[in-house]
């Protein structure tokens, strides 16, 4: 069973910045394929970034530009920057972790709280 473990959540103003970090136990991270989810009040959880585990990214298009996502493959780590936040991108976010050798399984993590506000 992996196991997913966010950090790096907060509160901050818009505008401002922060880095999530999403730490996988387990040896096989450098087969996982990484995403991060994030899920607003009232509202269905959406994928905001993915990372291979070739290192391709993609990101929605409500976060191009501004958000960046990115792996360590020796701290088992993935990371989202995110940059020139605004009040939308309050939501609880959510690390997400598939294998690229088996396409029935996928690990969640608990989640982060971003809260974006003056």
């Amino acid at each position: 069973q992996v196991q997913l473990v966010e950090s790096g959540g907060g509160l901050v103003q818009p505008g401002g910045s922060l880095r999530l970090s999403c730490a996988a136990s387990g040896s096989m991270f450098t087969f996982f394929h990484m995403d991060w989810y994030r899920q607003a009040p009232g509202k269905e959880r959406e994928l905001v970034a993915t990372i291979s585990s070739g290192g391709s990214t993609n990101y929605a298009d409500s976060v191009k530009a501004r958000f960046s996502i990115s792996r360590d493959n020796v701290k088992h780590t993935v990371y989202l920057q995110m940059n020139s936040l605004k009040p939308e991108d309050t939501a609880v976010y959510y690390c997400h972790a598939r294998p690229n050798y088996d396409g029935n399984l996928n690990y969640w993590g608990q989640g982060t709280q971003v809260t974006v506000s003056s």
